[in-house]
Parts: C-alpha cells; structure tokens; sequence
C-alpha cells in the first residue's frame, strides 16, 4: 500500500477505536465502509482483524467482568464461531453487497424502533433458549457482512445488563469471532503476510482512539450511554447502505 492509502487506513483506525472507546461496539462496522469505499471490501477484510482484535483485548481488560461473562454467555459465543464459518462458506458464491444493504436496513429500522421502545426487556426465562440462536445469526452475518452487531446487540441490550457488563459480553463476542474470520480468510485466500503486516500498524492509532474515548464513556449517563450506543447502530447501518450502494 502506498504511502496515501495508509494514512487513510490508520486515520479509519483512529476513528472507528475512538467511537467504540465511547459505546464499546462498532470498530469493524466504522471502520470496514471506509475502507471499502477506499481499497475494496477483499482488502479491508482483512486489514481490519488485527485492529478489530485488540480494540476488543483492550475494551475487555478494562471493562472487567471477564470470567462471568463467558460463564453466562459461552453457549451464545460457541455458536457464533460456528456461525462465522457457515457465514464465510456462503461468501464464496453469495451476493455479499445484497446482504449488507439488507443488514443496513434492519439496523437502521431497530434503531428507531429502540429510541421508541426504551423500556423493552427479554424475559429471564427466554435468555438461555435464545443465547444460541443468538450467536450463530450474529456469526453467520459476520461472515458475510463483517459486521458483529445484528442481532446479539439488541439482545444483549434487552437484558438490561450494566454498562460495563454490557461491553465485556458484546467484545466476547466480537473478539472470538474476529479469530475464526482470520482462519477462515486465511482458508479463502483473503489473509496473507502484506495484509497482515499493514493491519498490525493499525494497532497503534486504534490504541490511541480508544484511551480518549474511553474517557468520554466514563463520564456518560447510564441513559445516554444507551442512545450512543442505538445512534451507532443506526450509523452502521447507513454505513453499510453506503457501502451497498
């Protein structure tokens, strides 16, 4: 890559990290229309897994709360890796800009339908049954799409988990899927040494961007925290359209 593009890709770095150091969610979603539009979705794939991984390591580590969540939540995260194979074996011969522009749609419809419903819960007895189903949906659209958020977000959500309760089970989730996207792009061709060099230099703008939004969240109603999160669902999804289109 020359000189030019990589300073587009560390400057989509920065501002993907920085935008989840405030809601804890979306770097790959942020980031991936960016440099879609820029150098092509087969490239910025994998480019962003490196920076996509440690914006997660690095959210985990200071949300805490690690070891119980994987006890809640480790059937919803086993089927997501499961998902994300089944979602990059259909990436092969399906129409991917199809079903980002579908997936864009839906986030923007449940943002606004969010905003208008603050008050919905998932009953307790329904969180276990529907964990898995959870998962393996939100890899499958992984492995099409990149994007991590549809549907473990509003089901996370739903639950009316803590602030940083919320964030350490969603970047579980993020975080074993970004690994199994890396075998399986690896498998297909798409992950090499040049793309997985350039994607290690993202490591250091995505650091920076997260420590500055990170001090933003901690400032943040548990209320407004809530609509940051929904408006960046809704921005990923106009992401996705754009990207579509």
């Amino acid at each position: 890559m020359d000189p030019n593009l990589l300073a587009i890709a560390c400057a989509a770095f920065f501002f993907a990290a920085f935008s989840k150091g405030i809601t804890g969610m979306g770097f790959a979603t942020t980031c991936l229309p960016i440099l879609a539009l820029t150098i092509g979705l087969e490239i910025a794939l994998p480019l962003v897994l490196v920076p996509s991984v440690a914006s997660n390591i690095i959210v985990q580590i200071e949300a805490g709360h690690f070891r119980e969540s994987l006890r809640r939540f480790w059937p919803m995260l086993v089927a997501a890796m499961i998902g994300v194979v089944i979602g990059l074996a259909l990436l092969t011969w399906m129409e991917t800009r199809l079903a980002a522009a579908a997936l864009g749609g839906v986030l923007i419809v449940y943002g606004l339908f969010a905003l208008r419903t603050p008050n919905l819960t998932l009953p307790p007895h329904l969180e276990k049954p529907l964990g898995p189903v959870t998962g393996l949906l939100t890899g499958i659209v992984n492995g099409l799409t990149g994007s991590q958020l549809m549907p473990v977000l509003p089901y996370l959500m739903a639950l009316r988990l803590d602030r940083e309760r919320f964030v350490q089970a969603i970047n579980c989730s993020f975080t074993l899927s970004s690994l199994v996207m890396a075998a399986g792009l690896s498998k297909i061709g798409l992950m090499n040494v040049e793309t997985t060099l350039v994607s290690a230099l993202g490591v250091v703008p995505v650091w920076i961007g997260l420590k500055l939004g990170g001090k933003v969240r901690q400032r943040l109603s548990p209320e407004l925290f809530r609509k940051l999160v929904i408006y960046m669902l809704m921005v990923s999804g106009v992401l996705l359209l754009a990207r579509a289109i």
